[in-house]
């Protein structure tokens, strides 16, 4: 059997791992690809998917970068089935819409862009139709239910603890009258988290495809975390301003929800400040949330069934519609706005953050991860300006970073959720991880289990047979075309040549004339200054 990394090697990103056993060919999750410029152009290149020749998708759960690619594989030509639990379902739904309609609109104004330069029509990823033909396609399954999607394969779906209808996925495949077991723990949760079940536990596999995201460092206790979030709301009302809180529309949006609610419970929210929910997504989200109880923990699964709402507030404010959003910031004094997308980098969160970062006694509060070239992972790393919808913002407003909200394993719960696979000789391969953490977690992993570790590049193939060495396959080129930078910076020193030589010509030009071309001059100065203190 072959298995080829599709996504989520050594990026947080894409998750899609592609098998071919027998015929079959199958892949867990369909992940989109979020990031630069180079990792969302991995959205295009369907030919690595060939998404006619793929029999079915096992999904793990409903993050846009474990599934929201399966839009495209329609539109492509895939016609299979899809498996995932019926949260996940419910979930996918909306947001497979939601990110069909952001395509959409991306691509309209990058036609509107391009009409005015005489570009050519550019089209989108995919298309709320091609998202509403996903849906046919989906079977549901339940936990701990064995079914078999192809001969010789059986799978098995496990409570992962990370959102709502999350799963690790055990998988039995039999080739040649040999049976081996390869277990994808999708994005496992931690203990004790605010909403969600403990994660469940494998105990054996041969081959171990395991997430790395916080492999090289642990959480923020949640009481700390539950503690800071009331100093950063208390720091703000103090100041008349207001707290930003950029969260994922599914599951952080709620955790957020229902530690609000326990702070108003505790008397540690002010009851006149306000609380807005800006994000359709997300409201959507809460009420299918308050659909499946059953998936949650025991004492918030029953009060809801109850009758205790988790996710309700008294000044609790939901906002659909633009003009209800942007009215928000019209409003004077202290408010917590709550809006997606959770890394800044699309959605309503950047006019907040445009209206607010740059104000003395705004808080910023991020309670999930930053990837790597997002504005949310600038302005956690320390940017002193941060540039948001084309204009250049002064960082004021307090930034508080709460680890503790995470639905994702640290480096210790991590270690412990493998410490129950015996050691029978099992490989693991580490994915969904960026290099640091990666490698830190494969150290550990050898030195204290004995696991032989992989950690796999964006499009390496492997062909798998226990008891022999993993045979790896790479067309680097195409997975990482090297960066010519011999060349670009000829190209930068050609043109400031060029400037130079011209600069007799610009003497001659009108003043006002002059003074344009020196603020454009500047600007490209301050462009490659920031470019140099990045290297």
């Amino acid at each position: 059997m072959k298995i080829k990394f599709l996504g989520a090697a050594k990026t947080v990103t894409g998750s899609c791992y592609m098998m071919e056993t027998g015929g079959i060919r199958f892949a867990v999750d369909c992940g989109l690809h979020q990031g630069n410029r180079e990792i969302e152009a991995r959205n295009l290149d369907f030919t690595v998917y060939q998404p006619h020749k793929v029999d079915f998708f096992l999904i793990t759960h409903a993050h846009m970068d474990h599934s929201g690619l399966l839009p495209r594989m329609v539109k492509n030509g895939f016609a299979g089935k899809v498996y995932l639990t019926p949260p996940t379902k419910d979930l996918l739904w909306i947001m497979l819409q939601d990110s069909a309609h952001i395509q959409e609109m991306e691509a309209e104004q990058l036609n509107r862009k391009n009409a005015r330069r005489g570009g050519k029509p550019a089209e989108p990823l995919y298309t709320q139709s091609d998202a509403t033909a996903v849906m046919p396609l989906m079977r549901t399954v339940e936990y701990n239910e064995p079914f078999e999607p192809a001969p010789g394969v059986k799978v098995v779906y496990r409570d992962a603890g990370h959102i709502l209808g999350s799963a690790f996925i055990e998988i039995w495949i039999t080739e040649n009258g040999t049976t081996n077991k390869l277990v994808f723990s999708g994005d496992l949760g931690k203990p004790d988290q605010l909403i969600i079940k403990d994660p469940t536990f494998a105990e054996s596999a041969n081959y171990l495809f395991l997430e790395s995201t916080y492999g090289d460092r642990d959480h923020k206790d949640p009481n700390t975390s539950l503690e800071e979030l009331a100093q950063a709301i208390s720091y703000s009302y103090a100041h008349g301003e207001k707290v930003i809180i950029p969260a994922f529309a599914v599951e952080r949006t709620q955790e957020v929800l229902y530690s609000l609610h326990m702070l108003s419970k505790g008397g540690k929210l002010p009851k006149d400040m306000p609380v807005y929910v800006d994000s359709p997504l997300a409201i959507r989200a809460t009420e299918i949330f308050r659909q499946h109880p059953e998936y949650m923990d025991a004492d918030i699964g029953s009060g809801m069934q109850n009758g205790e709402d988790p996710f309700s507030l008294p000044n609790l404010r939901f906002t659909l519609t633009a003009d209800e959003s942007r009215s928000i910031n019209s409003l004077d004094g202290p408010a917590i706005v709550i809006s997606a997308s959770g890394m800044c980098n699309a959605g309503r969160i950047k006019h907040h953050l445009r209206h607010n970062i740059w104000r003395k006694g705004a808080s910023i509060v991020f309670v999930g991860y930053q990837g790597q070239g997002t504005p949310g992972r600038k302005i956690v790393d320390g940017a002193k300006t941060i540039k948001i919808m084309g204009e250049d913002l002064q960082v004021a407003a307090k930034v508080w970073t709460i680890g503790g909200f995470s639905a994702h394993a640290g480096q210790s719960q991590i270690l412990q959720w493998l410490g129950h696979f015996k050691k029978n000789g099992m490989e693991v391969f580490l994915v969904h991880g960026e290099s640091n953490a990666i490698s830190t977690l494969a150290g550990l992993i050898e030195s204290r289990f004995g696991f032989t570790v992989h950690t796999p590049e964006y499009l390496e193939e492997c062909t798998l047979k226990p008891g022999i060495e993993t045979a790896v396959t790479l067309d680097t080129e195409r997975a990482m075309p090297k960066v010519d930078w011999g060349f670009l910076l000829s190209d930068t020193e050609a043109k400031f040549q060029l400037l130079r030589q011209r600069l007799d010509r610009t003497a001659e030009k009108p003043w006002v004339d002059q003074v344009e071309l020196r603020d454009k001059l500047l600007e490209v100065n301050k462009d490659l200054m920031e470019l140099i203190s990045e290297m």
